[in-house]
């Protein structure tokens, strides 16, 4: 395995502070070190420069003179020279190099055969002493060929490099120091409300701490916005728990009252020996509460179905086809309780899913026909790609205080909390609503109540 793919899971499982202030290191170590080494070309170019330039006169100057016989300038400060013929023989030289060779024996031959050579001898790093610049051409004087070596001395210009580059080499260094440093400091502030969202949601567990975060209300950074995100969240939830637990209150109760009349019924019957006519009725009553105990769960079941989308599968269905469905069966009722069941629906077809849209229409003239009085009108229409479905009946309404909550699980108006129902067919009716992206509304309409189903199609 490459040596990155060690390093790579190693580095994501660091913390996201050393994981900042290590990217911050690295990348300012990269530009660091392509500033310092454009700093350190541009200087070493401009030294170069200037020695080549010296060196190229002092190296003309010398050609000149041994090519007329003149006596040899003395050249710039620290210059050397050496004149030799073409077998490398020294014929005058500066008195340091006197007995240096200064070129090898290829370098010799090739000056000799007319071609010029320039090379440096010593080192920049590590320190050598004596390091030099030399240029060497091929000078005739008349019949005679001499080499002319042209040198000059580069300590200034080494140490001149050398102290840059301790200097690049400090001010890198500071500067990457500062800079992680900046950066830590920098990634530890930002970081530090997330790390307090993270303790004080830890502690929210215990259930002694309001399910809020300490979020500022004079900011609006990405952090922040974090924190009124997660705040939201953690009302939803708290929301979510407040109807689970009363739904799980409710629905305790509703499962207690049948179950506590069947125990009733079978501990009568057992009591004491009873004719069959008695325990027929008590048969009969028990199985009246089993079957409102299977009503209950399968309405239960139908709520949990609709929490998801999923479930909802949209067909083109006609709409006085749909309405006639979830009416027909509730005729009869209204017929022996003398009520009129009228439907005013337009001719259209809807996209919806009418298997459930049947019943919680079905359920809304249940619940017109059991707690309202007079005449039942179901209508429908669809306007602006909106259907609009409105049950209304002429009984005594809804109460004002049972309006806001309605639609809730197991509620039901005061007036009717003894009356037969399990306080959910209103919860089914949003529910399904809700599924096809829609809303229910309960109005009421003075005197009568009504309630009206939106559904995009």
């Amino acid at each position: 395995m490459k040596p990155y793919g060690r390093l790579l899971p190693r580095f994501r499982r660091m913390p996201v502070v050393t994981r900042l202030v290590l990217a911050v290191a690295i990348t300012m170590s990269l530009v660091l070190t392509g500033a310092a080494g454009f700093v350190y070309w541009r200087v070493k170019t401009a030294l170069d420069q200037q020695l080549d330039d010296d060196l190229t006169a002092y190296q003309r100057s010398l050609d000149r003179a041994v090519r007329t016989g003149a006596k040899l300038p003395p050249g710039p400060s620290g210059s050397l020279h050496q004149i030799l013929d073409t077998q490398g023989h020294v014929q005058r030289s500066s008195e340091p190099v006197r007995h240096q060779a200064l070129l090898t024996p290829g370098e010799l031959g090739a000056v000799a055969r007319g071609n010029s050579v320039r090379r440096d001898i010593g080192s920049l790093l590590p320190i050598t002493s004596d390091t030099l610049r030399l240029q060497a051409h091929r000078v005739t004087d008349g019949s005679r060929r001499h080499v002319v070596i042209a040198a000059v001395r580069r300590g200034h210009r080494d140490e001149a490099l050398r102290e840059l580059l301790a200097q690049l080499a400090l001010a890198s260094g500071l500067t990457l120091i500062a800079a992680s440093y900046v950066g830590y400091r920098t990634a530890r502030a930002a970081l530090r409300p997330v790390e307090r969202y993270r303790t004080a949601a830890a502690t929210l567990a215990d259930g002694t701490h309001t399910l809020r975060l300490d979020v500022p209300a004079d900011r609006d950074d990405e952090i922040t916005r974090l924190g009124h995100t997660l705040n939201h969240v953690l009302d939803r939830l708290e929301a979510s728990a407040e109807r689970e637990r009363r739904f799980v209150a409710d629905a305790s109760h509703e499962l207690r009252t049948p179950l506590t009349l069947m125990r009733a019924e079978l501990d009568v019957a057992l009591h004491r020996p009873r004719s069959a006519d008695e325990l027929t009725e008590t048969l009969r009553s028990v199985d009246a509460e089993v079957q409102r105990l299977a009503d209950l769960s399968n309405a239960l079941l139908d709520l949990e179905e609709l929490g998801s989308n999923d479930h909802i599968t949209r067909t083109p269905v006609r709409l006085p086809d749909l309405l006639d469905a979830a009416v027909t069966p509730h005729r009869r009722t209204a017929q022996k309780a003398g009520r009129p069941l009228t439907v005013d629906s337009a001719l259209v077809a809807v996209d919806v899913d009418d298997r459930w849209l049947r019943p919680a229409i079905g359920n809304l003239v249940d619940n017109a026909l059991r707690h309202g009085d007079g005449s039942v009108t179901v209508a429908a229409a669809v306007r602006a790609g909106v259907l609009q479905v409105s049950v209304t009946d002429e009984g005594p309404g809804f109460p004002p205080d049972f309006l806001p909550r309605a639609f809730d699980r197991f509620t039901r108006a005061e007036a009717s909390r003894t009356s037969d129902g399990s306080g959910l067919g209103l919860a089914f009716v949003h529910a399904v609503a809700t599924a096809h992206g829609g809303t229910a509304h309960a109005d009421p309409t003075g005197p009568g109540a009504t309630i009206t189903l939106r559904l995009p199609v």
